[in-house]
C-alpha cells in the first residue's frame, strides 16, 4: 500500500515539474525568442503592417482597406448611407453594396464575399448602381468618365471584402476629380498615382495595384 502510494506521489510530483518546464519553455521562453526575431528582422509586419502619416501619427495598416467618407449627417440613423469624400482617392466596395450587402464600411468584425451569382437581380443592380455613381463622381468640368471605362474593381469588392489596393486604372480614373478636388495639377496627381503603383510579384505573379491608404497619405502630404 506504501509503495502504491509513494509511486503515484513520484508521478504525480513528475508530471509536475514537467508541466512547470514545459510551461516555461512553450509559453515563455518560446513566445519571448519568436517575438525577438519577428521584431529584429521583420518589424514593420510584426507590428501589423503599420502606414504613418508625415507626423509619425499612424493612420491604418497597409494590409486593411478603409473609407474616406464624409461624416453623415444622421449618425444614428443606419439607413443612411455615407457619402464619399471625392478629395481622396477611393477604395473599391467593400463587401458588395448597397444596405443589404455584407459589409459596407471595410469593418474587421465581419469579412467575407456576398455570395451572389452574377445573374443576381441585387447584385446586378447594386454594380449598376455603382457605375453610375463612379462615373458620376469622377466627371470634371474637362474630364467625361464613360461607363465602359469604368474598371470592375470600382464597382465589386474583393472576396474578403479588406482588399486595401485598387487597379491603376481605377486610380488613373479618379486622378482628375483628385487634381480639381484638392487644387493641384494633374501631372502632378498621375505622377503619384504611378510612384504607388507595385507591379507583379515576383514578376508574374498577381496583377499591378496601388494601395489607396499609402496614395492618400502621400496625396495629403502633396496638397499641404
Amino acid at each position: 500500500m506504501n509503495t502504491s502510494v509513494g509511486n503515484t506521489a513520484r508521478l504525480i510530483g513528475a508530471g509536475l515539474r514537467a508541466l512547470l518546464v514545459l510551461t516555461v519553455i512553450c509559453g515563455v521562453i518560446y513566445p519571448l525568442v519568436v517575438t525577438g526575431i519577428a521584431q529584429a528582422l521583420f518589424n514593420d509586419k510584426a507590428n501589423g503592417s503599420e502606414i504613418k502619416d508625415k507626423s509619425g501619427q499612424v493612420v491604418g495598416s497597409s494590409l486593411i482597406g478603409q473609407t474616406y467618407n464624409l461624416p453623415k449627417q444622421n449618425p444614428d440613423d443606419p439607413e443612411e448611407a455615407a457619402k464619399p469624400d471625392l478629395k481622396w482617392f477611393q477604395p473599391r466596395p467593400s463587401n458588395g453594396l448597397g444596405s443589404n450587402s455584407v459589409n459596407t464600411q471595410y469593418s474587421l468584425i465581419l469579412s467575407g464575399a456576398t455570395n451572389r451569382a452574377g445573374d443576381n437581380e441585387d447584385l446586378i443592380k447594386w454594380v449598376t448602381d455603382a457605375k453610375a455613381a463612379v462615373v458620376a463622381d469622377n466627371s470634371t468640368a474637362t474630364y467625361k468618365v464613360k461607363p465602359e471605362d469604368v474598371p470592375a474593381d470600382a464597382v465589386t469588392s474583393s472576396g474578403s471584402g479588406l482588399d486595401p489596393h485598387i487597379s491603376p486604372e481605377y486610380a488613373g480614373l479618379q486622378v482628375n476629380r483628385v487634381a480639381e478636388q484638392n487644387k493641384l495639377d494633374v501631372k502632378q496627381v498621375e505622377k503619384l498615382v504611378a510612384d504607388h503603383t507595385t507591379g507583379r510579384t515576383l514578376g508574374f505573379m498577381g496583377e499591378p495595384r496601388v494601395n489607396v491608404l499609402e496614395l492618400n497619405v502621400a496625396l495629403k502630404a502633396l496638397a499641404r
